[in-house]
Protein backbone atom coordinates (compact mmCIF):
# COMPACT_ATOMS: atom_id res chain seq x y z
CA UNK A 1 0.00 0.00 0.00
CA UNK A 2 1.82 3.35 -1.01
CA UNK A 3 1.04 6.49 1.14
CA UNK A 4 -0.69 8.21 -2.14
CA UNK A 5 -4.63 7.50 -1.29
CA UNK A 6 -4.29 6.58 2.14
CA UNK A 7 -5.77 9.09 5.04
CA UNK A 8 -3.27 9.75 7.34
CA UNK A 9 -3.57 9.14 10.78
CA UNK A 10 -5.07 13.04 13.02
CA UNK A 11 -4.82 13.93 16.34
CA UNK A 12 -7.78 11.38 17.34
CA UNK A 13 -5.39 8.56 16.15
CA UNK A 14 -2.38 9.75 18.00
CA UNK A 15 -3.90 10.13 21.34
CA UNK A 16 -5.41 6.51 20.90
CA UNK A 17 -1.86 5.12 20.16
CA UNK A 18 -1.33 6.90 23.70
CA UNK A 19 -3.99 5.38 25.56
CA UNK A 20 -2.95 2.16 23.90
CA UNK A 21 0.73 3.04 25.59
CA UNK A 22 -0.75 2.05 29.11
CA UNK A 23 -1.81 -1.62 28.45
CA UNK A 24 1.53 -2.21 26.66
CA UNK A 25 3.21 -0.88 29.28
CA UNK A 26 1.66 -3.07 31.89
CA UNK A 27 2.05 -6.45 29.94
CA UNK A 28 5.40 -5.97 30.37
CA UNK A 29 6.20 -4.04 33.27
CA UNK A 30 3.96 -7.58 35.24
CA UNK A 31 6.97 -9.60 33.42
CA UNK A 32 9.95 -7.72 35.21
CA UNK A 33 8.54 -6.04 38.38
CA UNK A 34 8.80 -9.21 40.01
CA UNK A 35 12.84 -9.37 39.21
CA UNK A 36 13.42 -7.62 42.25
CA UNK A 37 10.66 -8.21 44.56
CA UNK A 38 11.31 -11.79 44.47
CA UNK A 39 14.30 -11.86 47.25
CA UNK A 40 11.42 -10.04 49.69
CA UNK A 41 8.19 -12.08 48.46
CA UNK A 42 10.32 -15.40 49.32
CA UNK A 43 11.31 -14.28 52.47
CA UNK A 44 7.43 -13.35 53.52
CA UNK A 45 6.02 -16.66 51.78
CA UNK A 46 8.54 -18.68 52.01
CA UNK A 47 8.50 -19.68 48.99
CA UNK A 48 10.92 -22.56 47.91
CA UNK A 49 13.00 -22.35 44.83
CA UNK A 50 10.94 -24.33 42.50
CA UNK A 51 7.77 -22.06 43.54
CA UNK A 52 10.07 -18.95 43.13
CA UNK A 53 10.65 -20.49 39.22
CA UNK A 54 6.52 -20.88 39.20
CA UNK A 55 5.62 -17.43 40.54
CA UNK A 56 8.24 -15.48 37.54
CA UNK A 57 7.15 -18.28 34.77
CA UNK A 58 3.43 -18.79 35.16
CA UNK A 59 2.40 -15.04 33.64
CA UNK A 60 4.36 -15.51 30.66
CA UNK A 61 3.24 -19.29 30.30
CA UNK A 62 -0.48 -18.56 30.47
CA UNK A 63 0.22 -15.13 28.66
CA UNK A 64 1.74 -17.09 25.87
CA UNK A 65 -1.10 -19.75 26.13
CA UNK A 66 -3.89 -17.44 25.58
CA UNK A 67 -2.17 -15.36 23.36
CA UNK A 68 -3.16 -17.06 19.97
CA UNK A 69 -7.18 -17.68 21.12
CA UNK A 70 -6.86 -13.85 22.11
CA UNK A 71 -5.70 -12.99 18.89
CA UNK A 72 -8.53 -14.33 17.09
CA UNK A 73 -10.96 -13.83 19.43
CA UNK A 74 -10.42 -10.37 19.01
CA UNK A 75 -10.84 -9.85 15.70
CA UNK A 76 -14.35 -11.87 15.73
CA UNK A 77 -16.25 -10.15 18.74
CA UNK A 78 -14.12 -6.39 18.64
CA UNK A 79 -10.72 -5.27 19.66
CA UNK A 80 -11.76 -2.36 21.27
CA UNK A 81 -14.28 -4.38 23.35
CA UNK A 82 -11.55 -7.43 24.23
CA UNK A 83 -9.25 -5.32 25.26
CA UNK A 84 -11.64 -3.45 27.94
CA UNK A 85 -12.88 -6.47 29.38
CA UNK A 86 -9.03 -7.49 29.67
CA UNK A 87 -8.42 -4.23 31.43
CA UNK A 88 -11.06 -4.83 34.14
CA UNK A 89 -9.46 -8.30 34.81
CA UNK A 90 -6.22 -7.21 35.30
CA UNK A 91 -6.96 -4.66 37.41
CA UNK A 92 -9.00 -7.43 40.00
CA UNK A 93 -6.07 -9.63 39.34
CA UNK A 94 -3.58 -7.39 40.45
CA UNK A 95 -5.05 -6.58 43.30
CA UNK A 96 -5.16 -10.33 44.58
CA UNK A 97 -1.40 -10.35 43.90
CA UNK A 98 -0.82 -7.50 46.02
CA UNK A 99 -2.27 -8.95 48.63
CA UNK A 100 -1.34 -12.60 48.42
CA UNK A 101 -1.14 -14.81 51.42
CA UNK A 102 0.66 -17.94 50.31
CA UNK A 103 2.84 -18.71 46.94
CA UNK A 104 -0.29 -20.66 45.31
CA UNK A 105 -2.28 -17.50 46.18
CA UNK A 106 0.27 -15.61 44.30
CA UNK A 107 1.03 -18.40 41.25
CA UNK A 108 -2.55 -18.40 40.87
CA UNK A 109 -3.01 -14.12 40.77
CA UNK A 110 -0.51 -14.54 38.40
CA UNK A 111 -1.61 -16.87 36.56
CA UNK A 112 -5.30 -14.45 36.02
CA UNK A 113 -2.98 -11.72 35.04
CA UNK A 114 -1.01 -13.36 32.55
CA UNK A 115 -4.70 -14.39 30.73
CA UNK A 116 -5.49 -10.55 30.84
CA UNK A 117 -2.51 -9.67 29.32
CA UNK A 118 -3.36 -11.88 26.69
CA UNK A 119 -6.43 -9.89 26.15
CA UNK A 120 -4.48 -6.63 25.75
CA UNK A 121 -1.49 -7.67 23.63
CA UNK A 122 -2.61 -8.36 20.43
CA UNK A 123 -5.73 -6.04 20.80
CA UNK A 124 -3.16 -3.11 21.11
CA UNK A 125 -0.85 -4.29 17.37
CA UNK A 126 -4.38 -4.81 16.05
CA UNK A 127 -5.88 -1.63 16.45
CA UNK A 128 -2.75 0.55 15.73
CA UNK A 129 -3.01 -1.26 12.30
CA UNK A 130 -6.92 -0.12 12.13
CA UNK A 131 -5.80 3.35 13.08
CA UNK A 132 -2.28 3.86 10.90
CA UNK A 133 -2.70 2.87 7.67
CA UNK A 134 0.00 5.31 5.97
CA UNK A 135 3.16 2.79 6.29
CA UNK A 136 5.43 5.84 7.54
CA UNK A 137 3.13 6.62 10.36
CA UNK A 138 2.42 2.94 11.21
CA UNK A 139 5.76 2.10 11.46
CA UNK A 140 6.25 5.40 14.05
CA UNK A 141 3.76 4.10 15.64
CA UNK A 142 4.31 0.78 15.93
CA UNK A 143 8.01 1.86 17.10
CA UNK A 144 6.17 4.05 19.82
CA UNK A 145 4.48 0.46 21.12
CA UNK A 146 7.96 -0.92 20.93
CA UNK A 147 9.34 1.52 23.15
CA UNK A 148 6.80 1.31 25.59
CA UNK A 149 7.13 -2.41 25.62
CA UNK A 150 10.74 -1.85 26.73
CA UNK A 151 9.84 1.03 29.14
CA UNK A 152 7.84 -1.54 30.49
CA UNK A 153 10.80 -4.19 31.15
CA UNK A 154 13.18 -1.21 31.90
CA UNK A 155 11.16 0.44 34.19
CA UNK A 156 9.46 -2.17 36.42
CA UNK A 157 12.69 -3.05 38.33
CA UNK A 158 13.00 0.76 38.58
CA UNK A 159 9.41 1.71 40.26
CA UNK A 160 9.59 -1.82 41.81
CA UNK A 161 12.86 -0.22 43.20
CA UNK A 162 11.36 2.48 44.70
CA UNK A 163 8.25 1.03 46.37
CA UNK A 164 10.55 -1.91 47.64
CA UNK A 165 12.62 0.67 49.45
CA UNK A 166 8.83 2.30 51.00
CA UNK A 167 6.49 -0.21 50.87
CA UNK A 168 6.07 -4.31 50.89
CA UNK A 169 6.61 -6.47 48.32
CA UNK A 170 2.80 -6.92 46.97
CA UNK A 171 2.72 -2.50 46.98
CA UNK A 172 4.49 -3.57 42.82
CA UNK A 173 1.21 -4.88 41.79
CA UNK A 174 -0.91 -2.03 42.45
CA UNK A 175 1.05 0.39 39.92
CA UNK A 176 -1.02 -0.98 37.34
CA UNK A 177 -4.67 -0.71 39.13
CA UNK A 178 -5.09 3.61 38.00
CA UNK A 179 -3.58 2.94 34.36
CA UNK A 180 -6.36 0.02 34.08
CA UNK A 181 -8.68 3.03 35.27
CA UNK A 182 -7.69 5.20 33.17
CA UNK A 183 -8.08 2.98 29.83
CA UNK A 184 -11.94 2.25 30.91
CA UNK A 185 -12.24 5.44 31.25
CA UNK A 186 -10.94 7.11 28.12
CA UNK A 187 -10.48 3.88 25.84
CA UNK A 188 -14.02 3.95 24.61
CA UNK A 189 -13.58 7.88 23.10
CA UNK A 190 -10.64 7.84 21.29
CA UNK A 191 -9.94 4.03 20.12
CA UNK A 192 -12.11 2.83 17.20
CA UNK A 193 -13.92 -0.33 17.14
CA UNK A 194 -12.88 -3.54 14.33
CA UNK A 195 -14.39 -7.01 14.25
CA UNK A 196 -13.98 -9.54 11.30
CA UNK A 197 -18.02 -9.86 10.39
CA UNK A 198 -16.73 -12.62 8.03
CA UNK A 199 -15.22 -14.88 10.82
CA UNK A 200 -16.06 -18.13 12.20
CA UNK A 201 -16.86 -18.90 15.66
CA UNK A 202 -13.42 -19.84 17.23
CA UNK A 203 -12.74 -23.59 17.82
CA UNK A 204 -12.50 -24.33 21.34
CA UNK A 205 -10.96 -27.78 20.49
CA UNK A 206 -7.95 -25.54 19.03
CA UNK A 207 -7.85 -23.82 22.25
CA UNK A 208 -7.58 -26.37 24.49
CA UNK A 209 -4.98 -28.21 22.40
CA UNK A 210 -2.74 -25.25 22.18
CA UNK A 211 -2.69 -25.06 25.81
CA UNK A 212 -1.94 -28.47 26.07
CA UNK A 213 0.96 -28.46 24.20
CA UNK A 214 2.75 -24.90 25.18
CA UNK A 215 2.45 -25.26 29.06
CA UNK A 216 3.54 -29.52 29.12
CA UNK A 217 6.13 -28.23 26.99
CA UNK A 218 8.35 -25.87 28.60
CA UNK A 219 7.45 -27.47 32.03
CA UNK A 220 9.03 -30.20 30.99
CA UNK A 221 12.21 -28.22 29.34
CA UNK A 222 12.35 -26.62 33.14
CA UNK A 223 12.32 -29.41 35.11
CA UNK A 224 14.75 -31.55 32.30
CA UNK A 225 17.34 -28.34 33.04
CA UNK A 226 16.61 -28.64 36.65
CA UNK A 227 16.55 -32.26 37.82
CA UNK A 228 17.81 -34.27 34.49
CA UNK A 229 16.54 -37.10 32.68
CA UNK A 230 13.74 -38.08 35.03
CA UNK A 231 10.18 -39.70 33.94
CA UNK A 232 7.93 -36.93 34.71
CA UNK A 233 9.83 -34.40 33.16
CA UNK A 234 10.32 -36.61 30.14
CA UNK A 235 6.51 -37.66 30.12
CA UNK A 236 5.83 -33.71 30.36
CA UNK A 237 8.15 -32.78 26.72
CA UNK A 238 6.52 -35.71 25.00
CA UNK A 239 2.67 -34.59 26.24
CA UNK A 240 3.63 -31.17 24.76
CA UNK A 241 5.02 -32.01 21.19
CA UNK A 242 2.49 -34.60 21.09
CA UNK A 243 -0.42 -31.98 21.81
CA UNK A 244 1.47 -29.38 19.66
CA UNK A 245 1.48 -31.79 16.44
CA UNK A 246 -2.04 -32.36 17.11
CA UNK A 247 -3.30 -28.65 17.23
CA UNK A 248 -0.78 -27.91 14.11
CA UNK A 249 -2.94 -30.67 12.06
CA UNK A 250 -6.11 -29.46 13.04
CA UNK A 251 -5.21 -25.54 11.80
CA UNK A 252 -4.39 -27.08 8.68
CA UNK A 253 -7.55 -28.68 7.96
CA UNK A 254 -10.17 -26.12 9.66
CA UNK A 255 -11.74 -23.89 7.41
CA UNK A 256 -11.33 -20.91 10.30
CA UNK A 257 -8.49 -21.61 12.26
CA UNK A 258 -7.43 -20.48 15.30
CA UNK A 259 -4.11 -19.67 13.82
CA UNK A 260 -3.65 -19.14 9.73
CA UNK A 261 -0.74 -21.58 9.06
CA UNK A 262 -0.53 -19.99 5.49
CA UNK A 263 0.97 -16.64 6.84
CA UNK A 264 3.79 -18.65 7.79
CA UNK A 265 3.91 -19.35 3.84
CA UNK A 266 5.52 -15.45 4.02
CA UNK A 267 8.90 -15.63 4.49
CA UNK A 268 9.89 -11.86 6.26
CA UNK A 269 6.69 -13.06 8.14
CA UNK A 270 7.94 -16.17 9.33
CA UNK A 271 11.86 -15.09 10.34
CA UNK A 272 10.80 -12.23 11.50
CA UNK A 273 8.83 -13.81 13.99
CA UNK A 274 11.96 -16.30 14.91
CA UNK A 275 13.91 -13.62 15.39
CA UNK A 276 11.49 -11.62 17.95
CA UNK A 277 11.41 -15.29 19.50
CA UNK A 278 14.83 -15.15 20.23
CA UNK A 279 15.81 -11.78 20.97
CA UNK A 280 12.98 -12.11 23.87
CA UNK A 281 14.75 -15.20 25.41
CA UNK A 282 18.21 -14.05 25.45
CA UNK A 283 17.44 -10.58 27.04
CA UNK A 284 14.61 -12.36 29.35
CA UNK A 285 16.90 -14.55 31.25
CA UNK A 286 19.89 -12.25 30.95
CA UNK A 287 17.62 -9.32 32.66
CA UNK A 288 17.30 -11.62 35.37
CA UNK A 289 20.66 -12.58 36.12
CA UNK A 290 21.66 -9.11 35.94
CA UNK A 291 19.39 -8.00 38.57
CA UNK A 292 20.05 -10.53 41.16
CA UNK A 293 23.42 -10.11 40.58
CA UNK A 294 23.25 -6.20 41.23
CA UNK A 295 21.96 -7.21 44.61
CA UNK A 296 23.38 -10.23 46.00
CA UNK A 297 26.83 -10.04 44.55
CA UNK A 298 27.37 -6.60 43.63
CA UNK A 299 25.40 -5.30 47.22
CA UNK A 300 23.30 -2.94 45.65
CA UNK A 301 19.96 -1.81 47.20
CA UNK A 302 16.44 -2.91 45.22
CA UNK A 303 16.29 1.01 44.12
CA UNK A 304 19.96 1.29 43.39
CA UNK A 305 19.57 -1.93 41.40
CA UNK A 306 16.26 -0.57 39.49
CA UNK A 307 18.37 2.65 38.41
CA UNK A 308 21.21 0.51 37.55
CA UNK A 309 18.42 -0.24 34.59
CA UNK A 310 18.02 3.13 33.66
CA UNK A 311 20.82 4.13 31.21
CA UNK A 312 19.06 0.99 29.00
CA UNK A 313 15.95 2.79 28.76
CA UNK A 314 17.29 5.95 28.19
CA UNK A 315 19.40 3.97 25.54
CA UNK A 316 16.14 2.41 24.17
CA UNK A 317 14.17 5.01 24.34
CA UNK A 318 16.62 6.95 21.68
CA UNK A 319 16.69 3.89 19.50
CA UNK A 320 12.73 3.60 19.12
CA UNK A 321 12.53 7.60 18.27
CA UNK A 322 15.54 7.40 15.87
CA UNK A 323 14.67 3.99 14.17
CA UNK A 324 11.68 4.58 11.84
CA UNK A 325 13.69 7.81 10.18
CA UNK A 326 16.69 5.90 9.55
CA UNK A 327 14.24 2.52 8.13
CA UNK A 328 12.97 5.33 5.69
CA UNK A 329 16.36 4.93 3.90
CA UNK A 330 18.05 2.16 4.82
CA UNK A 331 17.04 -1.38 4.41
CA UNK A 332 15.61 -3.09 7.73
CA UNK A 333 17.66 -6.57 6.78
CA UNK A 334 20.59 -4.11 7.38
CA UNK A 335 19.42 -2.05 10.17
CA UNK A 336 18.46 -4.91 12.12
CA UNK A 337 21.02 -7.49 10.94
CA UNK A 338 23.27 -4.73 12.40
CA UNK A 339 21.53 -3.81 15.81
CA UNK A 340 21.87 -7.46 16.31
CA UNK A 341 25.61 -7.87 15.66
CA UNK A 342 26.28 -5.48 18.67
CA UNK A 343 23.37 -7.23 20.86
CA UNK A 344 25.82 -10.21 20.45
CA UNK A 345 29.17 -8.01 20.99
CA UNK A 346 27.24 -7.14 23.93
CA UNK A 347 27.07 -10.82 25.58
CA UNK A 348 29.98 -11.66 24.52
CA UNK A 349 31.53 -9.11 27.05
CA UNK A 350 28.87 -10.06 29.44
CA UNK A 351 30.94 -13.49 29.38
CA UNK A 352 33.55 -12.21 31.19
CA UNK A 353 31.60 -9.55 33.31
CA UNK A 354 32.73 -9.48 37.31
CA UNK A 355 31.52 -5.52 38.30
CA UNK A 356 28.45 -4.06 37.99
CA UNK A 357 29.42 -1.39 35.66
CA UNK A 358 30.44 -3.93 32.80
CA UNK A 359 27.03 -4.66 33.34
CA UNK A 360 25.30 -1.56 33.62
CA UNK A 361 27.21 0.14 30.50
CA UNK A 362 26.67 -3.26 28.18
CA UNK A 363 23.00 -3.20 29.04
CA UNK A 364 22.45 0.26 27.54
CA UNK A 365 24.61 -0.88 24.38
CA UNK A 366 22.59 -4.27 24.58
CA UNK A 367 19.00 -1.79 24.58
CA UNK A 368 19.97 0.45 22.07
CA UNK A 369 20.90 -1.94 19.69
CA UNK A 370 18.23 -4.35 20.30
CA UNK A 371 15.68 -1.64 19.52
CA UNK A 372 15.46 -1.59 15.41
CA UNK A 373 14.34 -5.51 15.97
CA UNK A 374 11.40 -4.68 17.97
CA UNK A 375 9.86 -1.88 16.15
CA UNK A 376 10.66 -2.83 12.71
CA UNK A 377 10.24 -6.69 12.70
CA UNK A 378 6.87 -5.94 14.92
CA UNK A 379 5.80 -3.68 11.93
CA UNK A 380 6.80 -6.42 9.34
CA UNK A 381 4.78 -9.14 11.08
CA UNK A 382 1.74 -6.57 10.65
CA UNK A 383 2.36 -5.31 7.23
CA UNK A 384 2.42 -8.74 5.84
CA UNK A 385 -0.78 -10.04 7.37
CA UNK A 386 -4.59 -9.44 5.45
CA UNK A 387 -6.22 -6.57 7.77
CA UNK A 388 -8.98 -9.01 9.68
CA UNK A 389 -5.92 -11.13 10.49
CA UNK A 390 -4.19 -7.96 12.16
CA UNK A 391 -5.41 -9.35 15.59
CA UNK A 392 -3.77 -12.75 14.96
CA UNK A 393 -1.12 -11.73 13.46
CA UNK A 394 -0.26 -9.27 16.84
CA UNK A 395 -0.87 -11.98 19.17
CA UNK A 396 1.94 -13.86 17.25
CA UNK A 397 4.30 -11.42 17.25
CA UNK A 398 3.11 -10.36 21.22
CA UNK A 399 3.49 -14.49 21.94
CA UNK A 400 7.12 -14.32 21.03
CA UNK A 401 8.01 -11.31 22.97
CA UNK A 402 6.38 -12.36 25.88
CA UNK A 403 6.76 -16.20 25.82
CA UNK A 404 10.29 -15.59 24.56
CA UNK A 405 10.88 -13.55 27.98
CA UNK A 406 9.32 -16.61 29.99
CA UNK A 407 11.21 -19.27 28.35
CA UNK A 408 14.30 -17.55 28.40
CA UNK A 409 14.08 -17.55 32.42
CA UNK A 410 12.74 -21.41 32.27
CA UNK A 411 15.13 -22.95 30.08
CA UNK A 412 17.93 -20.61 29.73
CA UNK A 413 17.45 -19.32 33.46
CA UNK A 414 17.14 -23.11 34.17
CA UNK A 415 20.39 -23.93 32.87
CA UNK A 416 22.57 -21.00 34.54
CA UNK A 417 20.73 -22.07 38.01
CA UNK A 418 22.35 -26.18 37.07
CA UNK A 419 25.52 -24.10 36.31
CA UNK A 420 25.68 -22.72 39.74
CA UNK A 421 24.70 -25.84 41.68
CA UNK A 422 27.22 -27.56 40.20
CA UNK A 423 29.85 -24.82 40.54
CA UNK A 424 29.02 -24.57 44.45
CA UNK A 425 28.39 -28.43 44.96
CA UNK A 426 31.96 -29.36 46.60
CA UNK A 427 32.72 -25.66 47.59
CA UNK A 428 31.10 -25.05 50.59
CA UNK A 429 33.52 -25.96 53.97
CA UNK A 430 32.06 -28.95 55.58
CA UNK A 431 32.03 -27.53 58.64
CA UNK A 432 28.81 -25.23 57.59
CA UNK A 433 25.74 -26.85 59.30
CA UNK A 434 23.73 -29.55 56.39
CA UNK A 435 20.69 -27.33 56.73
CA UNK A 436 22.67 -23.71 55.51
CA UNK A 437 24.76 -25.80 52.60
CA UNK A 438 21.66 -26.92 51.46
CA UNK A 439 20.05 -23.68 51.27
CA UNK A 440 23.25 -22.34 49.51
CA UNK A 441 23.16 -25.08 46.90
CA UNK A 442 19.66 -24.27 46.30
CA UNK A 443 20.01 -20.86 44.92
CA UNK A 444 21.96 -17.87 45.52
CA UNK A 445 19.24 -16.02 47.25
CA UNK A 446 18.82 -19.30 48.99
CA UNK A 447 22.34 -19.00 50.44
CA UNK A 448 21.81 -15.22 51.57
CA UNK A 449 19.05 -15.86 52.99
CA UNK A 450 20.50 -18.84 55.31
CA UNK A 451 23.16 -16.93 56.77
CA UNK A 452 21.61 -13.88 57.54
CA UNK A 453 22.53 -12.75 60.90
CA UNK A 454 25.02 -15.50 61.16
CA UNK A 455 28.58 -14.55 61.99
CA UNK A 456 30.61 -13.08 59.57
CA UNK A 457 33.08 -16.24 59.69
CA UNK A 458 29.88 -18.37 58.40
CA UNK A 459 28.87 -15.96 55.90
CA UNK A 460 31.64 -15.42 54.04
CA UNK A 461 32.05 -19.13 54.31
CA UNK A 462 29.18 -19.79 52.43
CA UNK A 463 28.42 -16.50 50.10
CA UNK A 464 31.81 -16.45 48.76
CA UNK A 465 31.30 -19.69 47.18
CA UNK A 466 28.04 -18.77 46.25
CA UNK A 467 28.65 -15.49 44.65
CA UNK A 468 31.63 -17.23 42.26
CA UNK A 469 28.99 -19.95 41.13
CA UNK A 470 26.36 -17.08 40.73
CA UNK A 471 28.96 -15.31 38.39
CA UNK A 472 29.43 -18.23 36.69
CA UNK A 473 25.92 -18.85 35.60
CA UNK A 474 25.36 -15.42 34.64
CA UNK A 475 28.75 -16.12 32.18
CA UNK A 476 26.74 -19.22 31.01
CA UNK A 477 23.65 -17.93 30.42
CA UNK A 478 25.25 -14.84 28.47
CA UNK A 479 27.43 -17.11 26.58
CA UNK A 480 24.60 -19.07 25.21
CA UNK A 481 22.66 -15.58 24.23
CA UNK A 482 26.00 -14.49 22.21
CA UNK A 483 25.55 -17.95 20.26
CA UNK A 484 21.79 -17.09 19.11
CA UNK A 485 21.90 -13.46 18.60
CA UNK A 486 24.92 -14.00 16.03
CA UNK A 487 22.46 -16.53 14.22
CA UNK A 488 19.36 -13.75 14.33
CA UNK A 489 21.96 -11.47 12.98
CA UNK A 490 22.76 -13.70 10.00
CA UNK A 491 19.67 -15.18 9.24
CA UNK A 492 17.91 -11.74 8.61
CA UNK A 493 20.73 -10.20 7.09
CA UNK A 494 20.35 -13.14 4.49
CA UNK A 495 16.26 -13.50 4.29
CA UNK A 496 15.27 -10.08 4.48
CA UNK A 497 17.39 -8.19 2.09
CA UNK A 498 14.96 -7.57 -0.49
CA UNK A 499 12.78 -5.92 1.86
CA UNK A 500 12.95 -2.15 1.15
CA UNK A 501 13.20 0.76 2.83
CA UNK A 502 9.80 2.01 5.04
CA UNK A 503 7.51 3.60 2.53
CA UNK A 504 9.38 2.56 -0.98
CA UNK A 505 7.77 0.39 -3.09
CA UNK A 506 10.13 -2.78 -4.41
CA UNK A 507 10.89 -2.38 -8.04
CA UNK A 508 9.46 -5.33 -9.95
CA UNK A 509 7.27 -8.34 -8.41
CA UNK A 510 7.43 -8.19 -4.99
CA UNK A 511 7.40 -11.66 -3.78
CA UNK A 512 10.27 -13.00 -1.07
CA UNK A 513 11.66 -16.24 -2.25
CA UNK A 514 10.15 -17.92 0.47
CA UNK A 515 6.74 -17.01 -0.36
CA UNK A 516 7.00 -17.71 -4.15
CA UNK A 517 8.37 -21.33 -3.61
CA UNK A 518 4.33 -21.96 -2.12
CA UNK A 519 1.83 -22.29 -5.07
CA UNK A 520 -1.18 -22.29 -2.14
CA UNK A 521 0.11 -18.80 -0.03
CA UNK A 522 -2.70 -16.84 0.28
CA UNK A 523 -0.70 -14.00 2.20
CA UNK A 524 0.62 -12.14 -0.78
CA UNK A 525 4.48 -10.36 0.36
CA UNK A 526 4.02 -6.87 0.21
CA UNK A 527 6.30 -4.21 -0.49
CA UNK A 528 6.69 -2.69 2.37
CA UNK A 529 7.90 -2.69 5.85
Amino acid sequence: MTTGGVTKAGRREWLGLAVLALPTFLVSFDIFVLLLALPQLSADLGASGNEQLWIMDIYGFTLAGFLLTMGTLGDRIGRRKLLLIGATVFGIASVTAAFATSPGLLIAARAVLGIAGATLAPSTLALISTMFRDDKQRASAIGIWGGMFTLGAIIGPILGGVMLEAFWWGSVFLLGVPAMILLLAVGPAVLPEFRDTKAGRADALSVVLSLAGILPLIYGIKELARTGWEPLPLASLVAGLVFGTLFLRRQRRLSDPLVDLKLFSNGSFSVTLGSLLTYSLVGGATMLFASQFFQMVGGLSTLQSGLAMLPGMAAATVAFAITPAIAAKVRPAYLISGGMVGTAICMVVFTQATSVVTLVVGFAVFSFCGAPLVALGTNLVIANAPMEKAGAAGSLAQMCNEFGSALGIAVVGTVGSAVYRHQIHDAIPADVPAAITDAARDSLAGASAAVAGAPERLRTAVLSPAQEAFTGSLHAVTGIGAVLLAGVAVLIATKLRHVPPVGQEQAGPAADPVAQESSDAPVPETARV
